[in-house]
C-alpha cells in the first residue's frame, strides 16, 4: 500500500540492456557483471527514474511483462528505505492494461505522475541484407506499433481521466532520436520509425489536457545510455565520454514534474556534450 504518499507509475522499469537483458544477451551472448556499476545505473533509464522518485518521497509502482523481471529494483529501492511495488503489465494486451491499473488503482491510487518508458528490441536482430521494409516481417512492425503507439494510448486512457478530474498530473514520454523524422532501419537497430506517432502522441496530449493542469511531455534521449549491456560495447568502452548517465536523466524527468505551470516544457531532448544533437 501506498501508505498516503503520491504514486508515481514507471511503466517499462527495467531495460533491455540490463546485466539479463534480451538486448545484452543478443550482443554478448550471455548475461554480464553488474557489480562494478553504481546501482542508479544497473537498469537504465527505468530504473533510475523509479530510483528517483522513491527518493523524492513517491510510492513508485514498477511495471514490467513478468514480476521477476523487476524484483532485483524493487528489492533495491526497498533497501533505500523507499516503498515501491511491481505490478505486471504488457502493452501489446488491452486486457493486461486494464487489470493492471485496477490493480494500482485498488493497492496504490490514482497516479500523480506515470513514466512510459517501454522499450523493445523488434528488427534488431534482422541481417545485413534485411534492411529494407520489404523484408520487416508484419510482427515486428506489429509490436513495435503496440509499444510506441497503441499501449501508450490505451494507458492514456487509464490514467488521464483521474488527473483531469483533479487538476494535475505528469504524463511523462521516454522517445528516442528516431522519433523526430523517419529514419532508414539499419543493420543492429530496432524497427523505430513508430516512434514518431509516440511523439505525435505526446503533442496531440498536450494540446488536449494542459488546460486541465496536466503536464505532457516528450523527452528525448539521444545517446547511448549507461548500463551493464551497453557499458560492455565496445563502442563504450573506447569512448565513454558519449555514454549518458541514467541518473541524469532521471533527474531531468523529476526536473519536468516539479516544473511550474506558468513555463512547462514539453519536449526536451538530451544529448552528450561530445556528440552532435540529432534532428
Amino acid at each position: 500500500m501506498s501508505s498516503g504518499k503520491s504514486v508515481a507509475v514507471v511503466i517499462g522499469a527495467t531495460s533491455k540492456w540490463q546485466a539479463d537483458g534480451r538486448n545484452t544477451l543478443l550482443a554478448h551472448g550471455e548475461r554480464v557483471d553488474d557489480s562494478e556499476l553504481p546501482v542508479s545505473a544497473r537498469w537504465g533509464v527505468g530504473g533510475a527514474i523509479a530510483q528517483k522518485f522513491a527518493a523524492e518521497g513517491f510510492f513508485v509502482v514498477l511495471t514490467t511483462r513478468r514480476l521477476s523481471n523487476a524484483a532485483a529494483l524493487q528489492s533495491a529501492i526497498v533497501e533505500q528505505g523507499q516503498d515501491c511495488t511491481t505490478v505486471e503489465l504488457d502493452l501489446e494486451s488491452q486486457d493486461s492494461i486494464t487489470r493492471a491499473f485496477e490493480t494500482i488503482r485498488t493497492e496504490a491510487g490514482d497516479p500523480e505522475v506515470v513514466v512510459l518508458n517501454a522499450g523493445y528490441l523488434e528488427g534488431r536482430d534482422l541481417p545485413p541484407d534485411k534492411e529494407l521494409l520489404e523484408h520487416v516481417p508484419l510482427e515486428v512492425f506489429e509490436t513495435a506499433q503496440h509499444i510506441a503507439s497503441r499501449g501508450p494510448f490505451l494507458v492514456a486512457k487509464e490514467v488521464l481521466p483521474a488527473m483531469r478530474n483533479r487538476g494535475s498530473g505528469s504524463f511523462l514520454i521516454t522517445n528516442n532520436a528516431a522519433s523526430l523524422r523517419g529514419r532508414k532501419r539499419l543493420t543492429g537497430q530496432s524497427l523505430y520509425y513508430p516512434r514518431v506517432m509516440m511523439r505525435a502522441l505526446a503533442q496531440v496530449l498536450t494540446e488536449e489536457y494542459s488546460e486541465h493542469g496536466i503536464h505532457v511531455a516528450n523527452i528525448v534521449v539521444d545517446g547511448l545510455i549507461d548500463s551493464p549491456g551497453t557499458r560492455a560495447l565496445s563502442i563504450a568502452q573506447k569512448r565513454p565520454e558519449i555514454i549518458m548517465n541514467p541518473a541524469s536523466i532521471a533527474d531531468a524527468f523529476y526536473y519536468l514534474h516539479r516544473q511550474d505551470k506558468s513555463c512547462w516544457t514539453h519536449e526536451l531532448q538530451l544529448t552528450p556534450y561530445c556528440t552532435r544533437p540529432s534532428y
